[in-house]
C-alpha cells in the first residue's frame, strides 16, 4: 500500500522546532513565497507542515508554499526572475546554474546569515557555495545508481549483480528473453538520457582531465567522444522500454519510475529520490520487492569505477527583502527532526545531517549511503556542472542521441558550439 505522510509531531519536537526558528518580531507581517518542487505527498505534506510551524513559533511571518512540477521550475523561475517578482526562498540543485542566477543578480548572498550553522551540513553544502560565497543549502545530497526489482530478477534466474558493463548486458539479455523490459528509461524528459553519457564519460575519463574541461565549459578531451561511442554502443543493446523516448521520468503510473513500481520493467537508472517517487506510484509496499546496485564498471577504462555521479536538492534566497528571514527559514529546514520525518516518509535517502541517518530503516537504503560514503568522489551532474547553456546542450544532444540522432562526437560538439 502507498506510504501515507506521517506529518504529526509530538509536543516536544514542537517545542524544540519553534525554539529553533524563533527570529526576532518584525515592525509589521511578512509573507515569504517559497516556490518548491514537491507537488505530491508526503514530501509535499512535509514541506507545508515545516511553513505551518515555522508561522506558529514566528506569527509575524507566513511562507506560501507554491508547489512547480520538476521539470518546469527552470523555466517558471527564468520567468519569476524576469518579471520583477521573484520567489524569496526557490527549489534548486546548486553548481554551476546557480552561480548564474547569482552573477545575474537573482539570488541572494547568505554567507553571513548562515556561517554559524552551515557547516553542520557538511560538505554537502559545498555544491551551494560560488566564488567563496554562500548562495543556500541542501536539505538532501543525491546518487545516480541502478534501482531493480528483486522479484523479477528472481523469476528470471538473476542471482548475481553485475558490477561490469559485460554482466550488465548479460542481465539485459536474461530479461529480455523472459519477455521482461529491461530498463525503464523517462526519455521525454532528456535529463534521464543524459545521465548515462554522464557516468560513461566518468568511467571513460581521467578525474583531473574531466573535471577541468567541465570547470571550462569545453570537452576537449577524447575521452568525452569515447563516452559518446560507449553511449551508442549501449542503446545499440536495446535495453529499454518499448516508447522510452516519449515516456516522462516520473509523472504517473506510465513513466519510467511507475514502470518498475509497477513490474512492467525490471530496472531503471535514476538518483536516490528515485524510491520514494516509485511507492507513490503504486498501492503496493516495494519496501522488500526493490534493490539498489552502482552502475557498473567498464572493463580498462582510465575513470574510477567507484566515481558516482550526483548532486543533491536545497533552497536558495531570491534578492528580496526577506534574504534574513529565509535565511532562518532554511536553517529550520535542517534540523535534525524534520530530516528524520523525511527519513522515515522515504522522501530522502542521503541525509545533510548525518545524525540523522540513523532514521534509516530500509537495508537497501542503508547500502545506498554506505557506497555513496565510501565512493572515490561524487560528480555533479554535467548539466549542472557546466555553465547553463552548455548544460542545456548537454542534456538536448543526449536526448537526440537516443532518438537516434547524432554520431559519438556529437554531445561535444553540442556543448563546444558556445
Amino acid at each position: 500500500m502507498k506510504i501515507n505522510p506521517r506529518l504529526m509531531l509530538t509536543t516536544g519536537l514542537v517545542a524544540s522546532l519553534a525554539a529553533l526558528a524563533a527570529v526576532p518580531a518584525f515592525a509589521e507581517p511578512v509573507t515569504l513565497q517559497w516556490w518548491t518542487n514537491a507537488t505530491a505527498d508526503p514530501l509535499k505534506g512535509i514541506f507545508q507542515k515545516a511553513a505551518d510551524d515555522y508561522h506558529a513559533a514566528n506569527p509575524d511571518v507566513t511562507i506560501k508554499v507554491t508547489p512547480i512540477q520538476n521539470e518546469q521550475i527552470t523555466q517558471k523561475l527564468t520567468l519569476g526572475f524576469q518579471s520583477g517578482n521573484p520567489p524569496d526562498i526557490f527549489f534548486n540543485q546548486g553548481a554551476a546554474l546557480l552561480g548564474t542566477y547569482y552573477e545575474t543578480g537573482k539570488v541572494a548572498d547568505i554567507t553571513e546569515q548562515t556561517k554559524d550553522w552551515i557547516g553542520d551540513l557538511g560538505a554537502a553544502a559545498q555544491n551551494w557555495s560560488w566564488d567563496g560565497k554562500q548562495l543556500g543549502a541542501p536539505y538532501t545530497m543525491h546518487v545516480v545508481g541502478f534501482w531493480y526489482r528483486k522479484d523479477i530478477f528472481e523469476q528470471v534466474g538473476i542471482t548475481e549483480l553485475p558490477t561490469t558493463m559485460g554482466e550488465l548486458g548479460a542481465v539485459v539479455d536474461k530479461l529480455k528473453a523472459a519477455g521482461v523490459a529491461p530498463i525503464a528509461l523517462g526519455g521525454k524528459d532528456r535529463w534521464p538520457d543524459a545521465f548515462y553519457y554522464d557516468i560513461f564519460a566518468l568511467r571513460a575519463c581521467g578525474k583531473d582531465a574531466m573535471m577541468a574541461d567541465l570547470k571550462a565549459g569545453k570537452l576537449t578531451d577524447q575521452c568525452f567522444i569515447d563516452a559518446g561511442q560507449a553511449t551508442l554502443d549501449f542503446l545499440a543493446t536495446e535495453p529499454f522500454n518499448i516508447g522510452f523516448n516519449g515516456t516522462s521520468a516520473q509523472q504517473g503510473p506510465g513513466s519510467s519510475a511507475g514502470l518498475v513500481a509497477n513490474g512492467k520493467a525490471a530496472m531503471n537508472l535514476q538518483g536516490t529520490w528515485n524510491f520514494g517517487v516509485m511507492q507513490s506510484l503504486t498501492d503496493e509496499d516495494l519496501s522488500d520487492k526493490i534493490g539498489w546496485f552502482p552502475f557498473p564498471a567498464i572493463e580498462g577504462s582510465a575513470g574510477d569505477p567507484s566515481a558516482m555521479l550526483g548532486g543533491g536538492d536545497g533552497f536558495s534566497c531570491g534578492n528580496t527583502p526577506n534574504v534574513d528571514v529565509c535565511a532562518d527559514f532554511l536553517h529550520f529546514l535542517s534540523s535534525k527532526e524534520i530530516q528524520e520525518q523525511m527519513i522515515k516518509d522515504k522522501v530522502i535517502t542521503i541525509p545533510v545531517v548525518a545524525a540523522a541517518a540513523e532514521a534509516i530503516d530500509l537495508p537497501f537504503l542503508k547500502d545506498v549511503v554506505d557506497f555513496a560514503a565510501k565512493a572515490a568522489y561524487v560528480q555533479t551532474y554535467f548539466d549542472l556542472a557546466l555553465p547553463y547553456d552548455q548544460g542545456q546542450a548537454l542534456d538536448a544532444a543526449a536526448a537526440d542521441m537516443f532518438a537516434g540522432q547524432g554520431g559519438a562526437d556529437a554531445i561535444v560538439r553540442a556543448v563546444n558550439d558556445y
